[in-house]
């Protein structure tokens, strides 16, 4: 019997032998040697929050390239864009004094301006007509200027197109207004009057001496970025809104807001250290390869966004998707394998401010497009994957490839499944996945939203909020995330033939 073992084995093909082999490694790795918690650590607690163009986001993609070096593959480094200036955020306080005190809950959102050192002033809630304006123009220098409306986690709107903006939406007021006395009794028809637009008059009470504008924001507090500054294109330190948009914790704000109302005597003071950088400031992707032996020109993508908001420290959007990632590569090459197709990993840039490192990846490489098998994407939190659906004519060899998830992880009811076919997006969606998708790439994703141990995780909690660090990731999801996606792109990687894109897409 032992003989015919033998023989057996000789007849295998040396490349069967050597994936099981491979196989074989990745799963030693995972009950013993899973370090997706150990990247994370450096990304969010080494290096921090990192908006493209920011030092950290630097510091971040020179790590990343270091490492996958370090562990073996091909790494390139590839410019997709630049920003007009960078931005670098220090550290931020706030507190409230005189007839009430308390240390304020705030953030700024990125790219927008700080205070002048310490800042303490009075508080005033806008006017929102001319007439009010006028009235309390002297009493702007100096003041904290509570506006309308709840904030989205944008910077308020600055420049001679959100001026001009505003002015329509003040003379529109005015002649409502004017409509409104004139026929007070009449007929009982009202014009309707803008209550809602924040600082209608932004430009005229900096003018005045305004310290800055506070805006009430839900907890936990969302923090994006200042439009004007990244989207417009800023060219230099004059194009940046003159004072800081801060964004109140709600409760503090509506007390805040009543004892203004009461002409009660209060004070608030900011220290906030928001920093620029001269530009031009270049946002890169970090691409690392492993070579396929057998089709070296097909290609298995593997992506996550290197850039995070940092009003934490991106520990989940998209720390969760950058460890795993680079794990799973890690894991691969430490195994020993030697995939039939090239594999390729894109840590993308500036994936927070509309895709563009992966619009960038694909403008640069348009003769790899056709031969794209799939790319995985991991940008949805640190949740485990337990399903993926795959070209029907495939099924048979992926149910092999998923029998080492299914013993590793029992737990899990890791599920395979034929892709029924859908119509290609012609849309951005909300992660880089889309941007192949709309190219038309297969970009099918492993399942991620169970939450099977029950930690109770909500992404909307988390996601661009202040509450987005190390802590909120989920060890053993993100390390199964990891192994799994080992598992699966070398599955890929070693598939008898490339996926077919008609049993992906419907015909157009």
């Amino acid at each position: 019997m032992k003989r015919l073992f033998i023989c057996l084995m000789l007849l295998l093909p040396v490349g069967v032998l050597a994936q099981e082999a491979a196989v074989k490694k990745i799963m030693q790795m995972a009950r013993e040697d899973n370090r997706t918690m150990q990247h994370l650590d450096i990304l969010c607690n080494r290096i921090g929050g990192r908006p493209a163009g920011s030092n950290a986001c630097e510091v971040a993609e020179q790590w990343t390239a270091k490492t996958f070096k370090e562990w073996g593959l091909e790494v390139t480094i590839e410019k997709a864009g630049e920003l007009g200036v960078g931005f670098n955020r220090g550290g931020w306080w706030g507190r409230m004094t005189g007839e009430e005190s308390m240390t304020l809950h705030f953030a700024t959102p990125s790219y927008s301006s700080g205070t002048k050192g310490p800042q303490k002033g009075h508080v005033v809630i806008e006017p929102r007509t001319e007439e009010e304006f006028n009235r309390m123009r002297g009493v702007l220098r100096g003041a904290w200027v509570l506006v309308n409306g709840k904030s989205g986690g944008w910077g308020l709107p600055h420049g001679e197109k959100a001026k001009e903006n505003r002015h329509r939406i003040i003379a529109a007021n005015a002649e409502a207004a004017k409509y409104n006395r004139e026929h007070a009794g009449q007929d009982g028809e009202r014009k309707p009057i803008d209550e809602n637009t924040p600082a209608l008059f932004y430009d005229e009470m900096i003018e005045a001496g305004a310290l800055g504008f506070i805006q009430a924001a839900e907890v936990p507090i969302c923090a994006l970025y200042d439009r004007n500054v990244v989207l417009d294109g800023a060219k230099s330190f004059d194009d940046l809104a003159k004072v800081p948009s801060i964004l109140l914790n709600e409760e503090q704000y509506a007390r805040i807001r009543t004892l203004a109302q009461q002409r009660r005597q209060v004070e608030l003071e900011f220290d906030i250290r928001n920093h620029f950088r001269l530009g031009p400031v270049a946002y890169n992707n970090v691409v690392a390869k492993i070579e396929g032996k057998k089709y070296p020109n097909e290609y298995v993508i593997v992506g996550a966004h290197i850039d995070a908001f940092d009003v934490a420290t991106g520990g989940v959007d998209c720390g969760s998707g950058m460890s795993a990632v680079m794990e799973a590569a890690r894991m691969i090459m430490a195994s020993g394998a030697k995939p039939d197709r090239t594999i390729i990993f894109v840590m993308f840039a500036a994936e927070e401010f509309g895709l563009l490192g992966s619009q960038a990846w694909l403008k640069a490489h348009p003769d790899m497009l056709p031969k794209i098998t799939n790319m995985f994407n991991r940008d949805g939190g640190p949740m485990p994957y337990t399903s993926f659906s795959v070209p029907q004519s495939l099924l048979k060899e992926y149910e092999k490839v998923v029998e080492p998830i299914h013993e590793l992880y029992p737990d899990y009811n890791f599920t395979l499944n034929a892709i029924t076919p859908f119509k290609k997006p012609t849309r951005l969606g909300g992660n880089d996945a889309s941007t192949f998708s709309v190219a038309g790439i297969p970009a099918v994703q492993m399942a991620d939203w169970a939450d099977p141990k029950g930690y109770n995780f909500s992404y909307n909690e988390i996601w661009h909020t202040e509450r987005d660090t190390y802590q909120k990731s989920i060890p053993e999801y993100q390390e199964q995330a990891a192994v799994t996606m080992a598992l699966m792109v070398l599955g890929t990687a070693n598939m008898p033939k490339q996926w077919p894109r008609n049993e992906v897409f419907l015909a157009e």
